[in-house]
């Protein structure tokens, strides 16, 4: 996908399948190298897009051990890490950001960054970016979703713990900055989230609602969760990547694997296609199946006169005479002609039946 097309994907109104975006985030793990095995394995996957952040430990937080600096979450894998080295861990480094977007465009895949904070807007600005992402932490940040908005870009915003009220405050921001071109991703801010805690039915009415796209940033293992959104209508799909989990990292513990990411990009546009219209009747593949269904035929050789019976008349595939439903009608009326066993049953082959009820 261009940086066109993405542009195109979020502003377009025609319907088509969710734009597939794989979120690298940490999962560099410090390493360039990695970091470009990670775009490869996108684009070998089928993925649409993926997704940076841009900040420093610095710009999000304080380097402070008090209480309120440390993740205080016993079920999480960061129980007991200071926010500061959690996100000098997870960050990917400024330097980074032109050659992997390098790395992306050559591999055919568009690209867009979460900033964290006004340093960072400006300095994604120097790169272009076609769009801007707010992850669900900063949707509070009006400042932050204004800066962005301003810019004249795309923005996308994820709702992870948002209330609707929240929701207003941030689209209107948006949309008072200048923001033309909206889209809303559902999210649960957990890691990994429960299926049961995804409550993807509230895609299309985040739509309906801000009047904008909507899709899912979803942190869920597997896939599941990605294709119930394909058929509410979601817009675009964001699953976090790593090429092994058991390699570790901040966030290996809930992204998908590459052979993951692939069936994702796979079935998420198979479950867009099998959407298609409202249709009833056979399609036009199915016509030449017709022939499979049952009808009535003779199943004795009969003379002129002989009447038919339960005997020489059944309902059997092909589907050629006809219809069973005619059945009862035609038992005791007798045939006009030399009727041979494997007959397939027409009207004129029947006294006193009126051929319309076919």
């Amino acid at each position: 996908m261009t940086h066109e097309e993405l542009v195109e994907a979020l502003s377009g109104q025609q319907p088509r399948p969710p734009v597939i975006v794989a979120e690298l985030s940490g999962n560099h793990n410090q390493s360039l190298e990695r970091a470009f095995e990670l775009i490869d394995a996108a684009a070998e996957c089928g993925a649409d897009a993926i997704k940076l952040q841009t900040y420093t430990a610095d710009t999000i937080t304080l380097d402070i051990p008090r209480d309120e600096f440390v993740v205080n979450n016993p079920g999480s894998v960061w129980h007991g890490r200071t926010l500061h080295s959690l996100y000098d861990e997870a960050h990917t480094p400024w330097q980074w950001h032109a050659p992997m977007i390098e790395r992306a465009q050559s591999r055919g895949l568009a690209w867009f960054s979460s900033p964290f904070d006004f340093t960072a807007v400006d300095f994604l600005e120097t790169l272009n970016p076609p769009c801007y992402k707010i992850a669900s932490p900063e949707l509070v940040d009006l400042p932050l979703i204004r800066k962005c908005a301003a810019t004249g870009r795309p923005l996308i915003m994820s709702n992870g713990m948002a209330s609707v009220a929240e929701l207003e405050a941030a689209v209107n921001a948006a949309r008072d900055a200048g923001c033309a071109s909206l889209t809303l991703l559902k999210c649960t801010t957990d890691y990994p989230a429960s299926p049961e805690n995804s409550n993807v039915r509230t895609i299309p009415h985040l739509a309906q609602l801000f009047g904008c796209h909507a899709g899912l940033s979803d942190h869920t293992h597997g896939i599941g969760a990605a294709l119930a959104a394909t058929a509410l209508g979601a817009r675009m799909i964001e699953k976090h990547l790593t090429l092994r989990r058991a390699d570790g990292g901040p966030d290996a513990h809930f992204s998908l694997e590459p052979e993951e990411m692939k069936s994702l990009v796979v079935e998420s546009r198979n479950a867009w296609l099998s959407l298609g219209g409202i249709h009833y009747g056979p399609t036009r593949v199915e016509k030449s199946y017709l022939r499979g269904r049952r009808s009535l035929y003779i199943t004795e050789d009969m003379k002129a006169g002989e009447v038919l019976t339960e005997k020489n008349l059944r309902s059997i595939r092909p589907g050629f005479g006809l219809l069973p439903r005619h059945y009862e009608s035609l038992l005791g009326r007798r045939v006009l002609q030399d009727v041979p066993r494997g007959t397939a049953l027409a009207w004129h082959m029947v006294e006193n039946v009126a051929p319309a009820s076919a």
